[in-house]
């Protein structure tokens, strides 16, 4: 059976430019839909955090930006009947991902919080490109990435083709405009060889070898699909 390890942001806040933090969390859609669509593939599922903090859903992706009243209810439903695993993930720091087909990263600001700086996140990111093995980072979760570095001060990343939520994107938060640092900019000062949708808030993934990204939430089902079908065996 494919094993898949889900990293999610323990953060419950994201901090400002101005010292003011804004609740956050992961982004419901980001989790949900995956989490949904691995399950329905048959494939066994299991949450880490940093600490085996429970993760905090951020409440405006259950709210009118999170998109139609009935996708909102669909999704919170899900989270409902995934709630133990939620509610008692594992420890990032005492997990292998070894022992995973597929380590997967939803976003929301959380991970600009917390995975962007957590060195636990960061060696396994390392170990899992280094050893080309199936990994997925949606939307800011590629903020993950910002965490390791070589021992040349390089980023493991540096070369790879990848998306994540662009700065106009992130402009249309207007508390983001407060934001340290945006996470398309970080991408591309690392050395990613970042792309976009033409057109914001559209579904857009890239692929590059086993490394799997998408750009935004409207990009959840897409990349979930998109994983299901390269790791799925041939006839």
């Amino acid at each position: 059976m494919t094993r898949v390890l889900f990293v999610v942001s323990a953060a419950k806040g994201w901090t400002l430019d101005d010292g003011t933090v804004h609740p956050t969390g992961y982004w419901a859609e980001e989790l949900a839909e995956p989490h949904r669509i691995f399950s329905e593939a048959g494939w066994d599922i299991d949450i880490a955090t940093p600490g085996g903090v429970t993760p905090t859903v951020d409440e405006l992706s259950l709210g009118v930006m999170g998109g139609m009243p009935s996708t909102r209810k669909k999704i919170r439903a899900y989270l409902d009947s995934i709630a133990d695993r939620l509610n008692h993930p594992l420890r990032l720091d005492e997990v292998d991902e070894d022992d995973y087909d597929l380590v997967f990263y939803p976003g929301g600001h959380g991970p600009m919080e917390d995975l962007a700086v957590d060195e636990v996140s960061g060696a396994l990111l390392t170990r899992r490109v280094h050893a080309d093995r199936p990994l997925a980072l949606l939307c800011h979760a590629p903020a993950a990435i910002l965490a390791p570095r070589e021992p040349d001060g390089s980023n493991p990343f540096a070369g790879r083709t990848m998306t994540g939520l662009s700065n106009v994107e992130e402009h249309l938060n207007t508390f983001a405009r407060k934001a340290k640092w945006l996470l398309q900019d970080e991408m591309e000062e690392v050395g990613v060889d970042y792309d976009k949708a033409l057109i914001p808030l559209r579904s857009h993934v890239v692929v590059d070898g086993n490394l799997h990204t998408g750009q935004n939430p409207q990009s959840a089902c897409e990349l979930a699909t998109t994983i299901v079908e390269a790791l799925s065996p041939t006839a």
